[in-house]
């Protein structure tokens, strides 16, 4: 009954009862990535298209899509990585929380939040000035 009711009021946590009933009706299951989302496709959108979408373990936070399956996604390659090797480029950083409003949140010296002090502009910037 939960799950249910989750599913009926809520549109970020996991699916809604509109998208559990579309993928019922059209999706076809095209891989799991390691946070546990789902994605699938099936059905055409006005363009023609195939539509892709992802259903998320948990919460809906676009960030924990990883990078092949968010090209995937949006139509920039036509192999999904479950059906591919796929490897994250050497610079592509692992999955982040979003961490505002937390004591990992990025604080830069002069905030409110962080005592240092902000460095002093050392002549390479010029203020605007109105009319100047």
């Amino acid at each position: 009954m939960k799950t249910f009711l989750t599913q009926f009021f809520t549109w970020w946590n996991g699916q809604t009862l509109g998208t559990r009933y579309f993928t019922w009706r059209y999706g076809k299951r095209v891989g799991e990535d390691e946070f546990g989302n789902v994605y699938y496709q099936g059905g055409t959108d006005a363009d023609g298209a195939t539509r892709r979408w992802v259903i998320y373990n948990g919460y809906a936070e676009a960030s924990m899509v990883p990078p092949g399956w968010s090209g995937w996604l949006q139509h920039r390659f036509d192999t999904p990585p479950s059906e591919e090797d796929y490897t994250p480029r050497e610079w592509q950083k692992p999955h982040l929380p979003n961490l505002t409003g937390t004591s990992a949140a990025y604080r830069p010296k002069g905030s409110m939040y962080n005592p240092e002090k902000r460095p002093v502009a050392d002549g390479d910037y010029d203020a605007w000035t109105p009319g100047g």
